[in-house]
């Protein structure tokens, strides 16, 4: 199509946030690294390379996704352990505090719950910040890796993406059948992958995660959870996902108790106040 007259003046215009973030309720960062520090560690799940694994935190305790062996990166699903209905919402987490998240950010729950989940309260990776390409790390722009996009590229019938394991994992914990289960698996955080989009086209691009043996992040549970974490086959997402070629590497998360009382004053926030009436009596 041509160009109107005034498409320079169109382009110009400044744009405006979406969700002004400024009057969101702000974690007590302190508060929550007074009470890590005297924390004492409950147990620890193996994530195997191109699988996933199922881990629980009671509203109050501490997690922590590491690398242990080589760059590799992890989608990371949530749920509240009560209810399987209250998941992460990378979207709306997305909208309010931008692509990547990093320490003070949290994940935020679906409707009609939004409200906290989890916090992050430590970023090794922190220092990456945004590249000469616009990357950075840990996303809540890509989806996951699964099983469908794939065959609708490919034509490959591949059940070791993110999406697969999550699924396996999930029913594995619950008594769940797969496809029972699979309805509740959700869009993630995508734990020290580093992505963004192309400057040109527009397109998510993938890029070297990277993550290093001994960086992590690390969460503290606002509500009861019940998180699954799958260690991608793309490895470091170099190259590629959704295949048995990249070079993958486990994922470590631990679960840590404060001690009593290091929490004074601190409540798991309820849900969203919102009265649902819709603008119906």
């Amino acid at each position: 199509m041509t160009e109107p007259s005034d498409a320079a003046a169109r382009r110009a215009v400044e744009p405006v946030i979406c969700y002004p973030n400024e009057t969101l309720p702000v974690p007590d960062l302190e508060l929550y690294a007074q009470a890590r520090k005297g924390a004492v560690k409950l147990g620890e799940v193996v994530v195997p390379p191109r699988d996933a694994a199922c881990f629980r935190v009671k509203a109050g305790q501490f997690f922590r996704i590491s690398s242990v062996e080589g760059p590799q990166v992890g989608d990371l699903n949530l749920w509240n352990a009560e209810d399987l209905s209250e998941r992460f919402y990378s979207g709306k987490s997305r909208a309010l505090h931008g692509t990547h998240l990093t320490v003070g950010e949290r994940m935020w729950s679906s409707f009609p719950y939004l409200r906290p989940m989890a916090t992050i309260i430590t970023d090794t990776l922190d220092w990456y910040g945004i590249d000469a390409y616009g990357g950075s790390v840990h996303d809540v722009i890509g989806t996951r890796c699964d099983p469908y996009t794939g065959n609708l590229l490919s034509g490959t019938q591949y059940h070791h993406c993110c999406h697969s394991n999550l699924t396996r994992a999930l029913a594995d914990e619950t008594g769940l059948s797969l496809h029972e289960a699979e309805a509740h698996v959700h869009d993630v955080l995508n734990v020290f992958m580093c992505t963004g989009f192309t400057r040109d086209t527009g397109q998510y691009f993938m890029k070297a995660s990277p993550v290093r043996p001994g960086d992590h992040l690390e969460f503290f549970a606002e509500i009861d959870l019940l998180g699954a974490l799958s260690a991608c086959p793309g490895g470091d997402c170099s190259t590629e996902h959704s295949s048995d070629t990249a070079r993958c590497h486990p994922l470590l998360v631990e679960m840590f108790e404060p001690a009593q009382g290091a929490l004074n004053g601190w409540v798991s926030p309820p849900v969203n106040g919102y009265d649902r009436s819709h603008g119906r009596a």
